[in-house]
């Protein structure tokens, strides 16, 4: 009977890590299918490509960086904050979920976060700017969200009220580095035309520089549905989540 319980025990293993291999060549096999799509977009731009790893186990986000991908996007800061402690140091971590001023201090204490991608109002600057002050050795990149689509449910400052953000942030933020804008947009986007959120947002870039001599700023639109129009329109930073790690689990039954 012991060995019977060996031998289940070892091909319960075995059953395990075969799946497991299987998962990440999956992974990996995804990851390249988008790079590939980017890279036939023929866009004269170099875009960045953010796996958006929200919900999905630390051991999802080793397997693509042992094939090579540096920048990883994380919306909840518990979960970024496990997930940063857990994997290796250089990674590029991108926060772009909502963030609360109260969590500001947590989030600017990873050492390898690259942008938190969702400053939308001078508040929320102001908090970030003062929990970055003896914490980090370099200005602490951020994009402004701008809620293009004017849906409640969005995040974001409005479009009108985006350079008076950006200025502040310029002005008054000597601890952040004011990077570049970005915009979630709305879902139910006629993919055969234009897309009116991406052009809001060229659209605030362009006024935000002409304030701002001297600033070149990102694009960061485009998500799984819609990247390649994305790039298209401009986009020098598109994040993907579903394409390359498929469907997400539920909330309530996720690991954070």
């Amino acid at each position: 009977m012991p060995h019977l319980h060996r031998c289940f025990f070892r091909l319960s293993r075995l059953t395990h890590s075969m799946a497991k291999n299987q998962r990440h060549v999956e992974l990996v096999e995804n990851l390249e299918a988008v790079r590939t799509a980017i890279k036939n977009a023929n866009c004269p731009q170099e875009a960045r490509l953010v796996a958006v790893s929200k919900y999905k186990p630390a051991d999802d986000i080793k397997a693509l960086y042992d094939a090579g991908h540096r920048h990883f996007g994380e919306n909840y800061v518990q979960e970024l904050v496990d997930k940063s402690e857990q994997l290796p140091k250089d990674i590029q971590w991108h926060f772009i979920g909502h963030l609360q001023s109260n969590k500001c201090k947590t989030v600017a204490s990873i050492p390898n976060l690259f942008v938190v991608e969702t400053v939308d109002s001078r508040k929320k600057a102001d908090a970030l700017n003062k929990a970055c002050a003896n914490i980090r050795a370099n200005p602490l990149r951020v994009f402004v969200q701008v809620n293009t689509s004017g849906e409640e449910s969005k995040s974001g400052v409005e479009p009108d009220g985006c350079v008076e953000v950006c200025k502040h942030i310029v002005s008054s933020c000597p601890q952040l580095a004011l990077s570049g804008l970005m915009t979630i947009g709305a879902f139910d986007r006629d993919p055969e035309e234009e897309n009116p959120d991406f052009k809001t947002l060229v659209n605030c870039k362009k006024q935000v520089e002409q304030a701002l001599p001297g600033l070149a700023l990102e694009l960061s639109m485009g998500m799984s549905e819609d990247y390649i129009h994305a790039l298209k329109a401009g986009s020098t930073n598109v994040r993907v989540g579903r394409t390359i790690f498929g469907a997400r689990p539920p909330k309530k039954t996720a690991a954070t």
